[in-house]
């Protein structure tokens, strides 16, 4: 685990009890390094949400552990689980879930003022992320006065405002026509590569998921390497 940013061991997730309940995920094992990029494929209904929300700490296992950066996140109370969520982690949604009374820039340096920022901190590190993903000149606009890939493009900023170590990602591009999404997926790769995060990104999209470094795909419960 000397370079391990993320590690999932044997988690299961199962919904309900009884002969009712709905056994999700069967014993993944996941490992993802620093400045790996991992493709997460899998059917619609197949547990690649569920998995990526207990890896982003936001669902819990029935079983197995989650270590973060070497933190075994499975030991921790929901206050510890909060804030190495806050300080490791980077998400982006199918749906941008941006700030709609707040502008491109006012929504990249929310997570950083809630992290203790100063104001003039996280305005800085928001004007040259939003730089990087082509919005310079759209730092003022509201969430409304967007197109849908520049809304996608500030919640990418957004989302690595805090310098996470991991970005996890759900179909960050299925809500996109396919050029649109394209032209956003390789925005994301290139920011990702240029800051050498790792990522888990979820995408039912080939062409996306060859992009990446190696794909992982969750099948009857269980991970398997593509």
């Amino acid at each position: 685990m000397n370079n391990t940013v993320l590690e999932l061991q044997k988690i299961e997730r199962t919904y309900g009890k009884g002969p009712t309940a709905l056994k999700v995920l069967r014993g993944i094992d996941l490992t993802i390094k620093a400045g790996e990029v991992v493709a997460l494929v899998g059917p619609s209904g197949s547990g690649k949400s569920t998995l990526l929300h207990i890896a982003g700490l936001l669902d819990t296992p029935t079983k197995g552990q989650i270590f973060v950066t070497k933190k075994n996140a499975t030991k921790m109370d929901d206050y510890g689980r909060t804030m190495l969520r806050r300080d490791t982690m980077g998400f982006v949604y199918q749906a941008h879930l941006l700030l709609p009374d707040f502008s491109a820039l006012e929504n990249v340096m929310m997570p950083q003022l809630i992290a203790g920022k100063s104001v003039a901190e996280a305005k800085t590190r928001a004007m040259e992320l939003l730089d990087k993903v082509g919005l310079k000149n759209r730092i003022t606009h509201r969430s409304g006065q967007l197109s849908g890939g520049e809304q996608q493009r500030v919640a990418i900023a957004r989302a690595l405002a805090n310098r996470p170590a991991i970005l996890l990602a759900d179909e960050p591009t299925g809500n996109l026509d396919p050029k649109t999404a394209t032209g956003v997926f390789e925005g994301l790769i290139k920011l990702v590569r240029e800051t050498g995060l790792s990522a888990l990104i979820a995408t039912h999209n080939p062409e996306l998921a060859a992009q990446m470094d190696r794909r992982v795909s969750v099948q009857n419960g269980l991970l398997v390497e593509e």
